[in-house]
């Protein structure tokens, strides 16, 4: 699917996902008692035959929560949700009109959350009518460390989240944090963090995380790829979180907390070059992530395209390429090419030899 100045119409979908015991239900339970989420149709993955967690699970009037079923939800991605996803529109509707205008997807906390995103992206079906709005992570920050350093799942899903949610920060000591706050800024530099103190957050914090605002329905490129987060981090400057607080890179203990000695593998990279990109960016691209597309975990970017007078937006996970998507105009003065790469074992060397592959410094 080529996206155009339509994509807006497109009915968001924001993806919740977590670990086990982060936190995850807690969160929904409280954003969907807020009014901003009265037109939000539900999808949870439950694992299991008995569906615990469903029993948790606020039913308002104004909300149509929907149960998918049990078996983990990346392992039948290609069948039940897209099922469940083409039904939505004729099964929640009334006299011909869509009670829903976003749906949010509950993923169970064993959940790889990349098939899931595969699916929107790349199902006809599906993105014909639905479009990815933004992907939402909750970290214990009490036992976070032990979780990303133990699951390659919890991994992932912190890496490819544009937005970052700290829970249980009561019951983590101040080393607790400091780590995982040092170890997050290498992961994913550039996703907002917001500490959530017994589920409670604003719903709108987890909402229009994407290029384009249901509400406005213009592009934000600048809060999308937060280019400054990635050049923050290159720099080892402290970075703020999104309540104003100081995360301060420099240890002042007698030992040094390495980030690195947790062997994640994960690092975040965002490369710009003023130089226009070739017009075959996007083959060259598919060719070079089917080889290495795996361990590519997400990429974006805003590119200045040979013989294009308006932008193109960039966006991938692992091995999938999203067609690129038109901007009606660039959203300021400033007309570079910029690509953020998210990896795992790949070294930096390697991605800016990708980087220079589809622009004019080779």
């Amino acid at each position: 699917m080529t996206l155009t100045s339509t994509t807006p119409s497109l009915i968001p979908v924001t993806l919740l996902t977590g670990y086990l015991g982060s936190g995850k239900t807690t969160i929904l339970n409280h954003i969907m008692q807020q009014s901003m989420m009265t037109d939000t149709l539900v999808i949870i993955n439950e694992f299991g035959e008995i569906a615990l967690d469903h029993l948790l699970v606020v039913h308002n009037t104004d909300n149509v929560v929907m149960e998918m079923g049990s078996g983990c939800l990346c392992c039948t991605i290609r069948s039940d949700l897209v099922k469940t996803l083409q039904d939505l529109t004729w099964r929640f509707s009334r006299n011909g009109k869509r009670q829903f205008h976003r749906v949010l997807i509950e993923t169970t906390g064993l959940a790889d959350p990349t098939p899931i995103i595969h699916t929107l992206m790349t199902n006809l079906q599906i993105s014909s009518r639905y479009r990815l709005d933004g992907i939402v992570a909750t970290i214990d920050m009490a036992t976070g460390n032990h979780t990303l350093s133990t699951y390659n799942e919890a991994i992932k899903q912190a890496a490819i989240a544009d937005c970052l949610l700290l829970t249980k920060a009561d019951l983590a000591t101040p080393q607790n944090k400091t780590d995982l706050l040092q170890r997050l800024n290498v992961i994913n530099p550039a996703a907002s963090r917001w500490q959530v103190a017994h589920g409670q957050i604003e719903a709108e914090k987890l909402l229009d995380l994407g290029l384009f605002s249901t509400q406005e329905k213009t592009s934000d490129v600048e809060r999308w790829l937060r280019e400054e987060a990635y050049l923050a981090d290159a720099a080892n400057k402290p970075r703020h979180d999104e309540q104003g607080h100081t995360e301060d890179h420099h240890d002042h203990d007698s030992h040094v907390h390495d980030i690195n000695r947790h062997d994640d593998h994960v690092r975040a990279y965002c490369f710009t070059t003023d130089q226009p990109v070739i017009k075959q960016i996007y083959p060259t691209l598919l060719d070079l992530l089917s080889c290495m597309g795996s361990n590519i975990l997400r990429i974006k970017g805003i590119l200045n395209i040979q013989g294009n007078d308006h932008p193109m937006v960039l966006h991938g996970v692992q091995h999938i390429l999203h067609p690129l998507v038109p901007l009606p105009a660039w959203p300021g003065e400033d007309r570079r090419s910029k690509i953020v790469f998210i990896t795992r074992d790949i070294e930096r060397e390697t991605v800016e030899n990708i980087f220079k592959s589809i622009t004019n410094h080779v």
